[in-house]
């Protein structure tokens, strides 16, 4: 028994809308209408616009259904983006407060090779003066040497030997060789 639009959309639930938009987009085979110029839904329309509001009221089910567990996970999402931001926080606070530990290690220990450079500096200031002191040293020396042998050589020009006779002097080659040929081994005894 053919049905009214209204009377289809109070038995499925929907508005007269819904049916009417299926109802319009039906082959126009399906579409009939009543005496009074009503249009009416045969057993073969109904049987389509049903499975069209069926698929439809699914999807509509899905959607709504997927955006409250999409609702849910968001809500899911956004405590673990969260707990996320919060952990990354902290561990940047904790590179931060080790790079800081670092800089000042660092800063401690350039200071500690300043020191050793400044002291190592003078050290060698210190050794150079004392080469320098050395070096003058030296020339002075030297030069008082050069004074001494100008003199020895002065003195040794001036310097007459003494002649003696004296024939048992044996600093003399040839009053040694004469004592020598005059005494014969055994004239000792």
């Amino acid at each position: 028994m053919p049905k009214t639009i209204k009377e289809l959309a109070d038995e499925l639930k929907v508005s007269k809308q819904t049916i009417q938009y299926h109802y319009q987009r039906l082959p126009t085979k399906n579409q009939q209408k009543d005496s009074q110029g009503k249009n009416v839904i045969s057993l073969t329309a109904e049987r389509i616009i049903r499975g069209k509001v069926a698929k439809n009221l699914v999807a509509k089910n899905l959607v709504a259904k997927n955006q409250q567990t999409g609702s849910k996970k968001a809500t899911k999402t956004n405590k673990e983006n969260n707990e996320l931001i919060a952990t990354l926080r902290r561990e940047v606070a904790d590179l931060k407060s080790q790079r800081d530990k670092q800089l000042a290690t660092k800063d401690q220990q350039i200071s500690s090779k300043d020191r050793q450079i400044n002291h190592l500096t003078k050290l060698i200031d210190q050794q150079q003066q004392l080469q320098l002191t050395t070096v003058t040293e030296n020339k002075e020396l030297k030069e008082h040497v050069h004074k001494l042998s100008d003199l020895l050589e002065t003195s040794k020009l001036s310097y007459k030997p003494l002649v003696n006779d004296n024939k048992n002097d044996f600093s003399d080659s040839h009053g040694a060789d004469k004592i020598k040929a005059n005494y014969h081994w055994w004239h000792f005894w």
